[in-house]
């Protein structure tokens, strides 16, 4: 650990941020911006999901430009989208107004679930890298729980429901920090390598302080391919199979839809605005707290055990959580069940996997997988965040019904068909 290699973790993470606060802010406007525009409930879930829909453009787009120029180099512009996007909030004067900032805000967390996880783990010792990678998720769950501390401090100084363009707005501050520090580390020495600028690529690597620069590049000659090969299914089945299958049980889980419509599910359950404002600090804390443990052992207990051990609590807090709504009854329970739900999503595949799809493609095109298995994660994410309110009005417990029944297909898929990665270095994992 050095200087040059904390700051590259700490500004990489940054992203992240602005990933998770972009993610769980809206769930402080929603009743702000559907009085403000007179929307129903479907067009409050077009609106929730209207960031998700930038949010897959954004993966989507992000891997072939982050190969080519650098995830340094595209990080930058997407520094720039999120301050516009918070801006554009904050002016927003009618509903299509805001549509098209949430979009923008979309595209800059979708380019950065591919292009922040890709240079930690291309600038990460093998040893630490699920803790480094992991750094980008604990940054997520920090900006969740710093949206929720936010929305409840704007509230208390603009009560009611007019406060919500302050609250987006918040997001340009962070935005406008990321972009500063973006200038002040370097890129990855995989990348300059792979694009033949090998006496750059010399200079990280002795300023991340590796203490044989010259043996690190040649372990790098001997398995990358030229930049620019083409991510294909006859030769990269298997890691598409894998990224596609975390990306799409992490949000079958129901985590995003649980966190964009946090203070209308308590709502539901009896708990006044101010009280679930309260509640959903307490769900963020906890989240950014179990992410923290789950950095200290992800290197030791490995990235499976970590998934099958959130896929069993999983299953049994969405479990109980169902139970409360479809029989009306133990509403008391309701926070401990979420408080239970978090905590084991952050432990688990939370913390699991951005560094887990960062591992497993080849340096040639590892972004542009990192793009695939972001971009399933935020197509899966835009359809349930869209159908959730729908679905919950009719019956509120269904959705945690299917939630559940999805983690217990995950621990059979991960026990069967999930290998560990930990402490390899990726050239090993590549070959």
């Amino acid at each position: 650990m050095n200087a040059t290699l904390i700051k590259g973790v700490f500004v990489g993470g940054l992203s992240g941020l602005l990933f998770g606060f972009d993610t769980a802010v809206i769930a402080g406007t929603t009743e702000g911006f559907r009085t403000a525009f007179h929307l129903d409930a479907t067009s409050v879930g077009i609106t929730v999901s209207a960031a998700l829909w930038g949010t897959l453009i954004g993966a989507l787009v992000a891997g072939k430009p982050g190969d080519r120029f650098g995830a340094r180099s595209v990080l930058r512009a997407i520094a720039v989208l999120y301050c516009l996007s918070g801006l554009g909030c904050l002016l927003a004067a009618d509903w299509t107004m805001l549509l098209a900032c949430r979009v923008m805000a979309g595209l800059a967390v979708g380019a950065s679930s591919v292009l922040a996880p890709v240079y930690l783990a291309e600038i990460a010792p093998a040893r630490q890298r699920g803790m480094m990678v992991g750094m980008f998720q604990l940054n997520i769950v920090l900006g969740i729980l710093l949206a929720y501390l936010s929305n409840a401090v704007v509230s208390s100084i603009l009560p009611g429901p007019g406060a919500w363009p302050v609250k987006f707005a918040v997001s340009a501050v962070p935005g406008a920090l990321l972009l500063l520090l973006m200038f002040t580390i370097p890129d990855s020495p995989r990348w300059l390598a792979a694009r033949g600028r090998r006496g750059e690529a010399l200079q990280v690597l002795g300023a991340l302080g590796v203490t044989d620069p010259e043996g690190e590049l040649a372990s790098y000659d001997r398995v990358h391919a030229a930049p620019g090969g083409r991510l294909s299914w006859a030769a990269h089945r298997k890691p598409m199979l894998l990224a596609f299958a975390i990306a799409a049980f992490n949000q079958l889980s129901g985590i995003n839809a649980i966190l964009y419509y946090l203070n209308d599910i308590f709502a539901a359950a009896g708990f006044d605005q101010l009280s679930a404002d309260r509640q959903a600090v307490t769900i963020g804390l906890c989240n950014f707290l179990f992410t923290a443990l789950a950095l200290t052992v992800i290197d030791r207990l490995g990235r499976r055990t970590l998934l099958l051990i959130g896929a069993v609590g999983l299953t049994l807090a969405l479990a109980g959580t169902a139970a409360v709504f479809l029989t009306g009854q133990g509403q008391g329970w309701l926070l401990w069940l979420l408080i239970a739900f978090i905590a084991f999503f952050a432990f688990s595949q939370g913390a699991v996997i951005w560094v887990y799809i960062s591992e497993i493609f080849p340096t040639a095109v590892r972004a542009r997988g990192q793009s695939l298995g972001s971009s399933t994660h935020w197509f899966m994410d835009a359809i349930i965040a869209m159908a959730f309110p729908i679905v919950a009005a009719h019956t509120r417990g269904l959705p945690f019904v299917i939630f559940a029944l999805m983690m217990a297909a995950q621990f059979v898929v991960v026990w069967f068909f999930f290998p560990e990665t930990k402490q390899r270095s990726l050239e090993a994992i590549e070959t």
